[in-house]
């Protein structure tokens, strides 16, 4: 069978058998050696394909990553790109929350070789659900200092989850926010069944007060384009009824 037929025999049979068919990853450059790469996921059966965000760092050292892609298949795409166009491995990897859009692709990596980190309320939170786990746990605000680049993890509040994290990187001004920040393309507040909706505003003026000085906001899902005006933003969306 031609490689050509074969792909689609495998599409159709996916649709047939009613499974989603895996989506193709994007990179794109964000700043420096600093690249947002976007897999997709579906949040239900009824949605199309969803974009969500990781962050990744090019070192001399390897790959340092927040957030893996959107499960185990968009990661093992971005761990043979890296390799192709960087000449890398992925060495670290940092989770923001508990959902599989964060941490759907950490076995992958701790089998390549990374070392994977969340906090001990993301751990608890994901063993709960039977998500994939981290090798390793912190239990409060971490600097981690990786092959020149400085991370500085902040824990605001709940918002989007109870454990919802986001990553400083000081060097660069570059804020990851993750899904408890909505992108400027968002008009709604989206999957709130593990969210705290209540003190999801007074976190996010958390986060404003403390990176005032963020050149780069980059949100869970869709684009990043905004910087902090996302976080006014955000709290614009949760004010809706």
């Amino acid at each position: 069978m031609k490689i050509g037929m074969f792909i689609l025999y495998l599409f159709v049979s996916a649709i047939a058998f009613g499974q989603k068919p895996v989506q193709k990853i994007s990179i794109t450059h964000l700043t420096q050696n600093f690249y947002v790469c976007t897999s997709y996921g579906y949040p239900d059966d009824k949605s199309p394909a969803y974009p969500a965000n990781s962050l990744f760092a090019v070192t001399d050292k390897g790959i340092i990553l927040v957030n893996t892609p959107w499960g185990d298949e968009q990661t093992q795409q971005l761990i043979d790109s890296v390799k192709q166009r960087f000449n890398k491995k992925i060495i670290f990897c940092v989770a923001t929350h508990f959902h599989d859009d964060c941490v759907g692709g950490l076995d992958v990596l701790k089998r390549q070789g990374a070392k994977t980190y969340s906090s001990k309320q993301t751990y608890a939170l994901a063993k709960k659900e039977n998500n994939e786990l981290p090798q390793y746990t912190f239990a409060r605000d971490t600097t981690f200092n990786i092959a020149g680049i400085t991370l500085q993890t902040y824990y605001p509040g709940a918002g989007h989850t109870q454990d919802n994290i986001v990553i400083w990187l000081p060097q660069q001004r570059i804020l990851f926010g993750g899904c408890l920040v909505k992108s400027l393309e968002a008009t709604t507040k989206g999957f709130t069944g593990d969210a705290d909706l209540t003190q999801w505003p007074l976190t996010i003026k958390n986060v404003a007060s403390r990176y005032k000085a963020a050149r780069y906001l980059i949100p869970g899902h869709l684009a990043w384009q905004g910087g902090t005006k996302q976080l006014n933003h955000t709290l614009q969306i949760l004010s809706k009824k």
